[in-house]
């Protein structure tokens, strides 16, 4: 398979580089992490910038290769993140331009791109744990809506959103699979509490999410009704596949940084410590080259990653931990003092083996579409 870009490519990611250092030097400050709305504001912000600039496309209206390149260029330079929009830009986002109608893509769409509307997801549950499919919030179908009632659990960005990709079952007698639909929720309609949570870094990114007798029209369906699992697989996919590609290339920076570190502190001298740094920069040289690698396949399926997401998400989210491990081993001390570098990050690397389905779901989406092992029971 090739891995190599085309020369097209390539001039994009000239013309890119150099709008990015003209840009990114003039923007604002980046408000406290604590002020959400502030920092919808400035994620939206970004976003129309982009937007302008002719680059807001790349998520969905670009080939593969064209969006790691961008995910790539834009870290290397400092740029800000999707961050209070990486949902709609990331997951719901791509989900509908692959399994929308025209209509809903009409609708749903532009204002993503222009950085109007925030989308968080609903899909996690208190009762369900890693087991997606437990989910138990209900939707009957009432005339030309459905009504929902349940509650969502780590529903991230819930708290300045403007619509959710939810869940629901509509057939409980269906197979647990088989009876959940994909739903476009308004997060201002009457029935919807918000309520954050607050994570073992401090941050409150996360939200519980109770619906309570909540009307959605039934044109907000994404999929037919009992399909939802398999347009879950579209967006679950997407979060798994490129989704992290700027955080791999934010890992190499962080990497080296933390040689710099350590040169600084006299940390450097301990062989042990160089040899783990060196083992890491070749797991992320490798995680660079499986993103390749999956970009590639997902352009050779229609743009849709496959199962080799999984595989890069189950070595990523330990290869995150194990870094920021090395990251205390290099403060020593400093590490328990939460204003340094890489201490809040080392907490958030708790979640990775959760987040996007934990890796005991990734081994069993490994163990059955890669190598053709039966269904576990």
């Amino acid at each position: 398979m090739d891995l190599s870009y085309t020369p097209e490519e390539e001039d994009f990611r000239t013309r890119l580089r150099d709008w990015l250092a003209k840009t990114v030097p003039g923007l604002p400050p980046r408000p406290s992490p604590g002020d959400w709305p502030g920092r919808r504001a400035y994620d939206l912000g970004w976003q129309r910038t982009l937007h302008d600039a002719g680059y807001a496309d790349v998520h969905w209206g670009a080939t593969p290769s064209v969006r790691l390149i961008f995910l790539e260029e834009t870290e290397k330079a400092g740029a800000p993140y999707v961050g209070a929009n990486f949902v709609g830009l990331l997951h719901a986002g791509p989900t509908i331009a692959a399994e929308g109608t025209p209509e809903q893509r009409e609708r749903w769409l532009p204002p993503i791109l222009r950085g109007e509307e925030v989308w968080c997801q609903g899909f996690s549950e208190p009762e369900a744990g890693s087991d997606l499919a437990a989910l138990r919030t209900r939707a009957r179908r009432d005339g030309d809506a459905y009504v929902v009632t349940g509650s969502k659990i780590w529903t991230s960005h819930a708290e300045v959103a403007d619509w959710c990709e939810l869940l629901v079952r509509t057939d409980p007698e269906a197979p647990r699979h088989r009876g959940i639909t994909w739903l476009a929720l308004p997060m201002d309609a009457p029935g919807v509490t918000v309520r954050p949570l607050r994570t073992l870094a401090g941050s409150a990114e996360f939200a519980e999410v109770f619906l309570d007798e909540v009307r959605v029209p039934v044109a907000n369906r994404v999929g037919d009704e009992n399909d939802g699992w398999r347009v879950t697989m579209v967006t679950l996919s997407f979060e798994r596949g490129t989704a992290f590609a700027g955080e791999v290339v934010a890992c190499r920076r962080v990497l080296g940084e933390l040689a710099v570190e350590a040169r600084t502190n006299g940390r450097w001298d301990d062989p042990a410590l160089r040899r783990r740094l060196g083992r890491l920069n070749a797991e992320f040289r490798a995680l660079w080259r499986l993103t390749q690698w999956n970009v590639s396949a997902a352009e050779a399926s229609g743009g849709v990653p496959g199962a080799g997401g999984s595989v890069f998400k189950l070595r990523y989210s330990h290869a995150r931990q194990e870094l920021y491990d090395a990251a205390a081993e290099v403060l020593g001390p400093d590490c328990l003092d939460l204003d340094r570098p890489w201490t809040l990050d080392r907490l958030s690397a708790l979640s990775y083996t959760i987040a996007a389905g934990t890796s005991q779901v990734q081994h069993s989406i490994i163990a059955e579409r890669v190598l053709g092992l039966p269904k576990g029971r």
